[in-house]
């Protein structure tokens, strides 16, 4: 049954107005912005069915756009409204991590490297770089792999921190087969990099792995 044909009071859009959104349900609020559903399904419904192929709101908010092609329900301006709002998520999050210490922020690196590299399906090698004060002056993806693995050059590391003047930096890469464990190639490369960095005053404050959900940190494992 399609949502113009629920009672005012039920409805998700009227609901949100009168109530505010924490009473909204994730189905209830992607529907909103979807507007309308399917022949068969409404609004609620089409949401629902997003979230459960993505294994949840933050599998769907960290989905790439092409993931959306050829969806049934998901036309052209559907999918420009869920790929607008994940850019404006992925935006504020790049906005708290500038204005504040990436160290006593962890939640917002880690929301904020999810939503860029949990979607990828090739390995990506990201760095933030950081000011002394631990603020993030930039991100970079610096390079990009196969489905399993990428090559990181310590060298071209080295000359792109110094040329955001970094003090400090965050490396994160993703897997894409899902398992956020490192392996000893992580290990080593991490140990190489901080070595070839401490070289030039820049320090390694963390490396992260993405898969899928989870965001698995070197510094919280004494991997650093």
């Amino acid at each position: 049954m399609p949502i113009t044909s629920w009672p005012l009071a039920e409805r998700p859009r009227e609901r949100l107005l009168a109530q505010g959104p924490a009473g909204l349900t994730d189905a209830e609020l992607i529907a909103v912005c979807l507007r309308t559903g399917i022949q068969g399904k409404s609004a609620v419904d089409l949401a629902r069915d997003l979230i459960t192929r993505f294994g949840g709101l933050s599998g769907l908010l960290a989905a790439d756009r092409t993931a959306f092609r050829g969806m049934r329900g998901l036309g052209n301006a559907k999918a420009a409204q869920l790929i607008a709002i994940i850019e404006l998520a992925r935006r504020s999050l790049g906005e708290r991590l500038r204005e504040s210490d990436a160290l006593t922020s962890p939640g917002a690196v880690r929301d904020y490297l999810r939503l860029t590299l949990a979607a990828r399906e090739h390995e990506v090698f990201l760095v933030l770089f950081m000011d002394a004060q631990h603020r993030v002056t930039g991100a970079e993806e610096l390079f990009r792999g196969t489905l399993t693995q990428t090559s990181v050059y310590p060298r071209e590391i080295v000359k792109a921190a110094l040329k955001a003047n970094a003090a400090a930096v965050i490396f994160a890469h993703n897997h894409p087969s899902g398992v956020a464990q490192p392996s000893q190639a992580d290990e080593l490369l991490t140990r190489n990099l901080k070595q070839a960095l401490a070289l030039v005053d820049v320090k390694v404050l963390d490396h992260f792995i993405v898969a899928g959900n989870q965001a698995l940190s070197f510094a919280e494992r004494g991997l650093l």
